[in-house]
């Protein structure tokens, strides 16, 4: 009798095996799609969808209007019948050719104390406790505090007496001391060209 029970036994095992085996095979493959379907959003999610790009003569579109030595006369097209605004502009490299930050300056109106405004925008990495500090062929350095930081650095607003800016155009660089925030006891020098500087002042101011 148990010799007739043990096959029964041993068939019922096999049965019950192949069905779990079933069940796992079908869970997978119903899971598959569901696993694709939750990944599709998360690579969506990846996707640059780009801007337009205005074309050339939009108006509020940057261009390069002049080069003077190594400065640039950076322009933005206004409506039509207005004057387009510039500003004499640099690129400023460390020792090892890294862009580091960037100046701008235009002439403002007379007669206020500041006779040129400055644009000057580092790293996000900057200690700004620290400030700016600027001089001229080794003449008296003034510091500059920053003004706010968005996403493409932090932007010190720094205005100009005509004596520096007389002092910019005599002049053969200009030194610019600023200090990482991971770095504190450190400091970045970036040098400031003076090259092409009278010639591209005196175009933006007209």
């Amino acid at each position: 009798m148990l010799q007739n029970i043990k096959p029964f036994l041993l068939a019922g095992l096999i049965a019950a095996a192949a069905s779990v085996s079933a069940q796992e095979t079908t869970t997978e493959e119903t899971a598959a799609p569901v696993a694709e379907e939750t990944a599709a959003p998360e690579a969506a999610a990846d996707l640059d969808m780009g801007t337009e790009v205005a074309a050339a003569d939009a108006v509020g579109t940057p261009y390069i209007r002049d080069t003077f030595g190594d400065w640039s006369l950076r322009c933005l097209r206004a409506e039509e019948g207005q004057d387009d605004p510039c500003q004499l502009y640099q690129l400023l490299n460390d020792d090892a050719g890294n862009s580091v930050a960037e100046i701008s300056m235009f002439p403002l109106p007379d007669g206020g104390r500041a006779a040129a405004g400055a644009t000057i925008v580092v790293p996000l990495e900057t200690l700004l406790t620290e400030q700016l500090q600027i001089s001229v062929d080794g003449s008296a350095t003034r510091r500059y505090p920053f003004t706010f930081c968005n996403r493409a650095g932090c932007v010190s607003r720094v205005g100009f007496t005509q004596e520096e800016v007389n002092q910019f155009k005599r002049g053969s660089k200009a030194t610019m001391r600023m200090v990482p925030a991971a770095a504190p006891e450190e400091e970045v020098v970036l040098d400031i060209s003076l090259s092409g500087f009278t010639a591209g002042y005196d175009s933006s101011a007209n």
